[in-house]
């Protein structure tokens, strides 16, 4: 009975650490928001790729080629694999003390000029560290080409708490 309950428990928690993040909802307009940082907020680290047939050097590390072939996995045809060209944010953060968070992704495309545009990620409760994925892929980056700036914003509670962007973002 024993075995059974624990393996039980192993498994629940194990599911638990196996949840996939949900699509990034995207918004249509940016809203302004108020400037409040909190040093309970911050962004650690951002990586940021970015794929397109035409950056293909044919001498490239392996760790590079991997996360291309990692971008790439399950594409079954050539249009598969353009709708996978575009850029791609994970964005490292954490939070002190517990609250509901929401990260907002706003960016700049080449064809749009000055126009935001915005993703948005909703963590209720949040404390401690999280990771949060965003891409501008498919359609969107075909259409309107690569991103040219960004900024990345934690809000709680109507506030920017914490910030991180670009060096060309104005």
């Amino acid at each position: 009975m024993r075995i059974v309950l624990a393996s039980l428990s192993a498994a629940a928690l194990l599911a638990g650490c196996a949840s996939v993040q949900p699509p990034a909802v995207k918004l249509e307009k940016a809203n302004v928001l108020p400037l409040a940082l909190d040093d309970d907020f911050e962004f650690r680290k951002q990586k940021l790729a970015f794929l397109s047939p035409e950056d293909l050097p044919p001498n490239q590390s392996e760790p590079v080629l991997f996360e291309r072939q990692r971008a790439f996995w399950g594409a079954i045809d050539n249009v598969d694999i353009q709708q996978r060209y575009g850029n791609y944010f994970t964005f490292f953060w954490r939070a002190k003390r517990q609250a509901d968070l929401t990260v907002r992704l706003e960016y700049r495309q080449a064809g749009l000029g000055n126009y935001v545009l915005a993703q948005e990620l909703y963590y209720p409760a949040a404390r401690g560290s999280y990771e949060s994925r965003f891409k501008v892929t498919g359609d969107d980056y075909l259409e309107f080409g690569r991103v040219t700036a960004w900024r990345v914003l934690l809000i709680s509670e109507g506030r920017i708490v914490g910030l991180a962007q670009s060096f060309i973002w104005k």
